[in-house]
């Protein structure tokens, strides 16, 4: 595959604290961080942009929470980026979300319109919940798709794989690993 460089972004979709190490702690979440850093410091290299959908809940309201319990309480530590991504106010890009999709009432869509993306790497937490479901938005609207397979995970091993499987079937979704994809970035 060639990839458009200038039409591409990557979605980096809840690592924060509460997802990695905290309130809902995911250890296969802390296996994916040092690929993660990778395709984030090559993706910014090669000029790509690198957003952070994030869950950013306001406490007591919001419907998720009656599912999860507390996590990632906007303004909280919890809903910080963990600080191995290196996330740069200069050059990220941050679009907090309430729910499971990054697109549900945000401004994603306008962010990546403005930006002239029409192909989108996910990565992150949790292939069957919250990548899966921004996912689907997003190939609702009209992106290409791409998946980090070794940037990506879940809960459970059979929780990654079918979500895995359910991108590529359902949405068409390319799949790569990172060292692929940073050769892509490379060309």
């Amino acid at each position: 595959m060639k990839l458009n460089k200038k039409k591409t972004a990557i979605i980096v979709v809840d690592m924060l604290n509460d997802f990695v190490t905290g309130a809902l702690a995911c250890d296969r979440g802390k296996a994916i961080v040092p690929k993660t850093a990778e395709l984030l410091d090559a993706a910014r290299e090669a000029g790509i942009p690198v957003i952070f959908s994030n869950d950013a809940h306001i406490k007591g309201i919001d419907h998720e929470l009656k599912l999860w319990g507390d996590h990632a309480i906007a303004g909280t530590k919890g809903a910080k980026v963990i600080p191995e991504l290196k996330y740069s106010k200069k050059t990220d890009y941050v679009v907090p979300k309430r729910r499971y999709s990054g697109f549900f009432r945000t401004d994603m869509e306008l962010l990546l319109k403005e930006l002239g993306v029409d192909t989108l790497i996910m990565t992150g937490l949790h292939t069957h919940m919250c990548v899966r479901h921004t996912t689907a938005d997003a190939y609702c609207l009209g992106f290409n798709i791409i998946v980090a397979s070794d940037a990506t995970d879940a809960f459970t091993e059979q929780d990654y794989t079918c979500g895995i499987e359910y991108l590529k079937t359902v949405y068409g979704a390319e799949v790569y690993t990172v060292d692929q994809l940073v050769k892509m970035f490379k060309k």
